[in-house]
């Protein structure tokens, strides 16, 4: 079967012909129909993902797709085991989950892994404390953040604060109702103070936060002296690390106000977890609630998808 192919870590992906895995008993194989190529895949395939630890060489990326069964049915699958990823034109995946009638397999493909990041923490929040109030999304114009905000508004947050560097991203989410705040200041004092505004006189019940490094400690500023004589009571999130891998927590934060700090990853959320939530997930992308813009490329073209940029997310699709 033609699959892309990565020799190393340091390689660039080929598509090549691959010889079909040993099928594991009750597993059906699939037809790929699409499989999105996200931030985790690179890190993955290339040895700078946390979880890279796993992988063997040659590898066949991808974690996660939308494929077509031998009866026909459309399915969410993935989280088959190492070497063998989705970005193949057969796929042996354990899991699945039907697609939705109306919904474009494409951008499903595209958006279940960005999205599930954010709506995951969201849902549990929600479930934990009966609504989700005000919350913070810390890299809101990144893919995964933009779709945490949508997921926000869809799950009935009173009041979404959007935080990221792209103007224009930003711009669309305050179209959405967002209150918006540009990280691209000069110092920390801007930031605090930028953050600060943004916050007034509410107090988030949720943090996403997709950047860690200076962003995080900013906000921890801004949280320590909004936290004393309040009733405050907050979870936050740690998932991305786009502004840095370590960040200072202050002693004084943890003892002025009521907080709960936390990770949300593939080490700490089990896959019959996610997928429990994908049919979810799936039906907000039908009705329009999620969106996410993609470009395909067939898997002759890995070499462009693994190099592509912008607001689009690389889907890549058999030839």
């Amino acid at each position: 079967m033609r699959a892309a192919v990565f020799t190393g870590p340091d390689a660039s992906p080929v598509c090549a012909d691959v010889p079909e895995p040993t099928v594991p008993p009750g597993v059906e194989p699939m037809r790929l129909v699409g499989a999105g190529l996200h931030n985790v895949v690179r890190g993955l395939a290339t040895g700078q993902h946390y979880g890279s630890g796993q992988m063997s060489y040659p590898l066949i990326p991808g974690i996660d797709a939308v494929a077509r069964t031998d009866d026909g049915r459309l399915v969410y699958t993935g989280y088959a085991r190492p070497p063998f990823g989705t970005m193949a034109e057969q796929l042996f995946a354990p899991l699945q989950a039907e697609v939705p009638a109306g919904a474009d397999p494409l951008e499903i493909a595209a958006g279940m892994n960005p999205s599930l990041s954010g709506w995951m923490v969201l849902t549990a929040r929600r479930k934990e404390i009966g609504a989700l109030g005000t919350v913070i999304v810390l890299g809101a114009t990144g893919m995964s953040g933009s779709l945490a905000v949508q997921g926000a508004w869809a799950l009935g947050a009173e009041r979404v604060v959007a935080a990221g560097r792209d103007p224009e991203a930003l711009e669309r989410l305050r179209e959405t109702g967002a209150t918006t705040v540009s990280l691209a200041h000069d110092g920390r004092d801007d930031l605090e103070s930028a953050l600060a505004d943004a916050l007034s006189d509410s107090s988030p019940s949720l943090v996403l936060d997709y950047l860690w490094g200076h962003v995080a400690e900013a906000t921890f500023a801004v949280l320590g002296r909004r936290g004393e004589g309040t009733e405050a009571d907050t979870s936050y999130v740690q998932i991305g690390t786009l502004a840095g891998h370590h960040a200072s927590l202050p002693a004084d934060l943890l003892r002025s106000r009521r907080i709960r700090i936390s990770g949300s990853g593939a080490g700490s959320v089990a896959h019959e977890e996610m997928l429990a939530e994908a049919p979810a997930v799936m039906a907000r992308f039908a009705d329009g609630s999620l969106h996410l813009p993609y470009t395909a490329f067939p898997l002759s073209r890995i070499d462009e998808a693994w190099a592509h940029t912008g607001r689009s997310h690389a889907v890549v699709v058999p030839d």
